[in-house]
């Protein structure tokens, strides 16, 4: 996929540190295009259509067995599947991952969270509703996938009532996996307005240094596969 900007000067179009396979509209691929770019490393991206059944080739499940994006290659040729576990990976030593002990702790908790609380319910409605037809069967599904959504949201409202991020007390890796599917809930069928301190915690994270949102087409540290 060609979706990219010239990179800053002094920077190689050649030195990619990392290949990212992945669906450029999935949110948990967004996770590690967002992370890469605010830690501003240098990434070649190669789109996998999974609806196409991309990801079911032979070729792709040599590199990933379990058949899914995101997967990132690394410089040294391993691969390594799951986002959370990529954001993690990508952020040790930096910024991104607290250096505090409890803090970790807490990060990993809220991507827990994200896995098994959050993500089957708010990113499956928006899949529903934003890929499926109208007459789908799966459309039966969005009144308990909404409410448990809900639900997560309301943990988090509390959560962010007291606290200003979910990686500790900065900005991190959490903040990521979470905003990823939360800010366009609305795709999925979810209001917002009741969850006021989800809202500026959104605005927060939009205003971190090298932010990019899901959609854009522009990047500063993409090459070119």
């Amino acid at each position: 996929m060609s979706i990219s900007e010239e990179l800053p000067t002094g920077v190689a179009r050649a030195a990619a540190h990392y290949t990212v396979y992945g669906l450029w509209s999935s949110g948990n691929c967004y996770k590690v295009r967002l992370a890469l770019e605010q830690l501003q490393l240098s990434y070649a991206w190669v789109e996998v259509n999974s609806a196409k059944g991309e990801t079911r080739t032979k070729e792709f499940r040599s590199k990933n067995p379990n058949g899914k994006v995101p997967l990132l290659q690394l410089p040294d040729g391993k691969y390594l599947s799951e986002s959370n576990a990529i954001l993690i990976y990508l952020a040790e030593g930096s910024r991104l991952w607290p250096g505090d002990r409890w803090q970790r702790a807490q990060a990993l908790q809220w991507m827990f969270f994200e896995q098994y609380s959050h993500e089957p319910y708010v990113a499956v409605a928006r899949f529903i509703m934003k890929y499926l037809p109208v007459d789908h069967p799966r459309r039966q599904e969005l009144p308990q996938l909404q409410e448990r959504g809900y639900q997560a949201l309301g943990v988090m409202e509390k959560h962010l009532q007291q606290q200003m991020f979910f990686s500790g007390s900065d900005y991190g890796v959490a903040d990521i996996s979470l905003f990823a599917y939360t800010h366009s809930a609305a795709e999925g069928g979810f209001g917002l307005s009741a969850y006021p301190a989800l809202r500026v915690w959104l605005e927060r994270v939009q205003a971190q240094p090298g932010f990019i949102a899901m959609s854009s087409q522009t990047t500063r540290f993409q090459v070119k596969a």
